[in-house]
């Protein structure tokens, strides 16, 4: 049963559901408005998918909506250089570490600006390994941590009482003993887990003050966040399928270690369906954002998916859904189009105005309200219906277009769909295409939308007066061939009785 804590002015305050306590509580920073913030970033061992995605743009949500709320916001991400998959697949490959995980890096940091993520502070496992050795080395000092004869490190699960109290696991009365020394893992019943990995033959490691090797995936984490953030901070975010083993144990280390509490929240994402089936490589419905992109998908549409259901909701991605969210983000633009593209009678309607301060009150609650991005979603598109009747009508006057752009603009700056730049970012993954030879995969929606970058705004706008120049000759051959070679490119003109308009599909 979901419990929730009420606050004295719940229809002020941020409201968020807290893993640790198992309750939506009302959020406050340590330190007046100063969010520190820390998420899980990628393994850079290869190309994100979708399922990746949803946590990264939740988070990415929730960032944009503390900063809009006022706060100061420190937000830090880590990037994991170094795994067992890692390690594993540059051996295989014959390459460095650094040299393996730049290429996925790069990936990642590509794919985010394609679905308009803000970046974050972002830190480096290898860029800490003296600090993660060092960190170890006062756990053995407190004796929660020791050393095996190869030369490894481990936790002592059963030195720390708080243990399960995330994942709210039962680990009641363990005693040392059984060992797990893989990064990704499930068993209940393990009774140290690897801080640190003594080297292997042919495999990657690093010379420190308690020996050569690598650090556990779980150290990691912890020592990047504390030295970011300090020892306690207020907010630790990632997917659900990190609170166990990964975040259980980076509470457990760090708490042991300082005696306080590590992350005051925990905001966890829920996995998503891909056509109601798990997502697997073996099921043929593994999608990557590049895979989505080459089929014709823009990346407004995939990131409009992917926030459509709120983060603890489990989302059942589809193409149906995908075609859906190309629809909507569709109908947002030509509402913004319809507003800054035509004259206006003077005057204001005293409705419109409230229409846009209601919609912008019920944004703002809908998000308060654990980040509900589905109500927040439907308010705008409330006020696009209401709005849209009114232009209709005659009824809207210049001075209710700045009141409703206002709004727009506030839903879109925790949204991020807007702003049309689907084509040249598409252009970009059709270059990347022809690059790594997937060109064939590229589908005939993805080169039409791709080709509109080629044109730019003054391009497009010569041609449209070379239109309308041989249109008033009546050189009528002229003034189509120019509107084809335009339609070909992604560009749609229109004609208003405001005059010619046009815009990129």
């Amino acid at each position: 049963m979901e419990v929730r804590i009420a606050a004295a002015n719940s229809s002020m305050a941020l409201h968020l559901y807290n893993t640790l306590s198992g309750k939506i509580e009302e959020f406050h920073p340590l330190r007046d408005n100063q969010v520190r913030m820390y998420a899980c970033g990628p393994t850079v061992y290869d190309y994100g998918h979708i399922g990746n995605f949803r946590t990264f743009i939740a988070v990415d949500l929730l960032y944009r909506f503390l900063r809009q709320s006022g706060f100061d916001v420190r937000y830090v991400m880590n990037i994991t250089d170094v795994d067992d998959k890692i390690i594993r697949n540059a051996a295989r490959d014959g390459v460095t570490v650094q040299q393996y995980t730049a290429k996925y890096e790069q990936a990642f940091l590509e794919d985010s600006a394609t679905l308009n993520i803000e970046r974050p502070s972002l830190v480096r496992a290898t860029e800490y390994i003296r600090e993660m050795a060092e960190f170890i080395a006062k756990l053995v000092e407190k004796g929660i941590a020791y050393r095996t004869e190869d030369g490894s490190y481990y936790f002592r699960i059963a030195k720390f009482p708080g243990y399960g109290k995330l994942s709210k696991k039962d680990f009641a009365g363990m005693e040392d003993g059984a060992r797990v020394d893989v990064d990704e893992y499930d068993k209940d019943n393990a009774r140290g887990f690897a801080l640190w990995k003594a080297p292997k033959p042919g495999e990657a490691s690093w010379e420190t003050p308690i020996g050569p090797g690598r650090p556990g995936w779980h150290i990691e984490c912890s020592v990047m966040s504390m030295k970011q953030l300090g020892s306690s901070f207020d907010l630790h975010a990632g997917g659900e399928d990190l609170i166990f083993p990964h975040h259980e144990n980076e509470i457990a280390q760090s708490e042991a270690l300082t005696g306080e509490p590590f992350a005051r929240y925990w905001f966890h994402t829920r996995f998503l369906l891909v056509e109601g089936e798990k997502m697997s490589k073996s099921l043929g419905n593994f999608y990557t954002i590049r895979d989505l992109v080459l089929k014709g998908h823009k990346p407004s549409s995939i990131r409009w998916l992917l926030t459509s259901v709120p983060y603890r909701n489990q989302l059942n991605f589809t193409f149906d859904g995908l075609k859906s969210a190309a629809s909507s983000v569709e109908k947002l633009r030509n509402f913004r189009f319809r507003l800054t593209g035509a004259q206006f009678p003077a005057g204001a309607n005293p409705a419109m105005a409230q229409l846009a301060s209601e919609t912008a009150e019920r944004m703002k609650a809908a998000l308060e309200d654990d980040l509900n991005t589905a109500q927040a979603q439907a308010a705008i598109f409330d006020m696009v219906r209401k709005a849209n009747a009114a232009l209709d009508a005659g009824e809207v006057r210049s001075e209710d277009v700045r009141p409703l752009l206002s709004a727009l603009e506030k839903f879109d700056e925790i949204f991020g769909v807007l702003k049309d730049d689907d084509q040249p970012k598409m252009a970009a993954i059709l270059d990347w295409a022809r690059a790594v030879g997937r060109e064939k995969e590229a589908s005939p929606e993805l080169i039409e939308i791709a080709g509109s970058a080629q044109l730019s705004d003054d391009q497009v706008n010569q041609k449209l007066t070379e239109m309308e120049a041989a249109r008033k000759a009546r050189n009528f051959k002229v003034s189509d061939s120019l509107r084809a070679e335009l339609s070909a490119a992604g560009i749609i003109v229109e004609n208003t009785k405001d005059g010619v308009r046009w815009r990129r599909k």
